[in-house]
């Protein structure tokens, strides 16, 4: 916790020169406002395993990987396995949930999925298809640590920094690419990206009532994503919003397969 600490200092004067050098338009790769509500950093974001053991290693290099962020302690947290959780991948308030099934032919190859309460996330899930990850295409440890990576840190706030597959690495898993050899791991202006998100504090860790329906809604079909809003050039990546009104919404980033 000292280490972290000493982070946050450090992050701090960074905001401070960053507030007097800012960033270009396109460096910024937050989507929107949206972050967890808190009241201290750094905060602590429980991600339930629900994985198989094929998965585990690649979400606890994931974890380990955004836990060194200055602003948030990423931790694990046991649940369960079984065939029907991952499948379902239900979402729990307050955590993030990380499933893997075989979730079929549907296009997709990763998904994470967010509810927020006006510029507050409230819980999130991600989830990866293995009917692709059982390909020979997919089926590689960049791959797979690519997708867990960015999938997580969607539920953090987080965007794509590049959703151009031909530009060349930015040594980021959220930048998209062909080869994600060196696409694997968070990179420094991921890091500065989570401090400036989370500058501020929050005076409460809670969120209002919600509307009958909005935490427990079936997002898992593709037509229960709700409106597409944006799209990259080539189509391969995604963001779907379904409005509950009152700023109650659930986001659903699409990760496409090739």
């Amino acid at each position: 916790m000292r280490t972290k600490k000493v982070r946050f200092v450090v992050m701090v004067v960074l905001i401070a020169m960053l507030a007097a050098f800012p960033l270009s338009a396109g460096a910024s790769h937050a989507w929107g406002n949206y972050h967890w509500a808190r009241t201290a950093n750094p905060f602590t974001i429980k991600v339930i395993d629900s994985m198989t053991t094929d998965w585990d290693g690649k979400l606890d290099l994931a974890i380990s990987d955004w836990d060194t962020s200055s602003v948030m302690n990423v931790v694990k947290a046991s649940g369960n396995s079984s065939l029907t959780t991952r499948w379902r991948c239900a979402a729990a308030f307050g955590k993030v949930r990380a499933c893997n099934y075989t979730y079929g032919n549907n296009g997709w190859l990763g998904v994470a999925q967010i509810w927020a309460s006006g510029s507050h996330i409230t819980q999130g899930t991600a989830k990866m298809n293995d009917t692709y990850f059982n390909t020979a295409q997919y089926n590689t440890p960049a791959w797979r640590q690519l997708v867990i990576c960015q999938e997580v840190a969607h539920t953090f706030g987080l965007g794509h920094q590049d959703e151009n597959f031909d530009n060349p690495n930015l040594g980021t898993c959220m930048d998209y690419t062909r080869d994600p050899s060196t696409n694997q791991h968070p990179n420094q202006h991921d890091y500065d990206m989570l401090a400036l998100i989370y500058a501020h504090l929050d005076s409460t860790t809670t969120v209002g009532s919600a509307p009958v329906g909005f935490a427990n809604a079936d997002v898992h079909a593709v037509e229960n994503w709700g409106e597409k809003v944006h799209e990259s050039a080539d189509g391969r990546s995604a963001l779907y919003v379904r409005d509950f009104g009152n700023g109650f919404k659930i986001f659903t980033f699409v990760f496409w397969a090739e």
